[in-house]
């Protein structure tokens, strides 16, 4: 998770902006909507978007009016879901004695607190 900070980030950005402009149960339009006011690049978002349906963030809303809402109340979302729905869970195999008795144990734990802190 830490690794990719870049694309948990804008991910948060994301779902605030959906959420903050969607109002109760209402709707964005579009990912190009979105991308203009988060200064991104549409085809930047639109993965992410995809990644924050996929995990019941989100709901995609199809035809000519469609967008993207708040799947459920935004304080029911968690930082660590946002999170999960955009990276990748898979860990980098350690190279060598030192990374494997060292670095790995310790970015795993520094990943794990993090976790925590995003779940609560």
């Amino acid at each position: 998770m830490l690794l990719r900070q870049d694309r948990a980030l804008l991910a948060l950005d994301i779902v605030l902006d959906i959420a903050f402009h969607a109002g109760r149960g209402g709707e964005v339009t579009g990912a190009a909507e979105i991308a203009e006011r988060l200064d991104a690049a549409r085809r930047g978002i639109e993965p992410l978007l995809q990644g924050l349906v996929r995990a019941g963030i989100l709901d995609s809303l199809r035809g000519p009016r469609g967008g993207y809402r708040m799947a459920r109340a935004p304080r029911e979302v968690t930082l660590a879901e946002v999170m999960d729905a955009v990276t990748d869970d898979e860990a980098p195999v350690p190279a060598g004695k030192l990374a494997a008795a060292v670095t790995a144990p310790l970015w795993r734990e520094l990943d794990a607190a993090l976790t925590d802190r995003l779940a609560a």
